[in-house]
């Protein structure tokens, strides 16, 4: 399993797409648009674009940008696991916040694992010939 990716750790690319992703996600939390509608939609999607053609959306990628990178690192940065793990030790209920910040990044991670699999598939229906 790769560590998430952090200022310390990542190239600075994958930083500002993981800056840019977050940015995107509190924008759309803060305005109650869902991230599944333009503009929030298309902004993700040109972060897609971005991360793929650095080959970070590959399994095994250094730095890793696939789906679940990208959740590791948000929910780290985030704070979502430790909320996790404490909401369970306690039985207790997720803070508000923490649940709509789970929510924002299942959203995410559906989106960017349909993306990687619509793209890997790509020639496969537009070969010539």
């Amino acid at each position: 399993m790769s560590t998430p990716v952090s200022a310390s750790t990542g190239s600075s690319l994958a930083v500002e797409i993981l800056g840019e992703l977050d940015r995107i996600i509190t924008e759309a939390e803060s305005s109650g648009k869902p991230l599944e509608v333009d503009p929030s939609r298309s902004r993700l999607f040109e972060l897609f674009v971005t991360a793929q053609g650095a080959g970070y959306t590959q399994e095994g990628s250094d730095p890793d940008l696939t789906a679940d990178g990208i959740c590791r690192s948000l929910a780290e940065q985030w704070g979502l696991k430790s909320a996790a793990l404490e909401s369970t030790a306690n039985q207790s209920r997720l803070s508000a916040e923490h649940l709509s910040r789970m929510r924002s990044l299942w959203s995410v991670m559906r989106m960017w694992m349909e993306w990687t699999y619509a793209w890997s598939r790509w020639d496969e229906f537009h070969k010539k010939g």
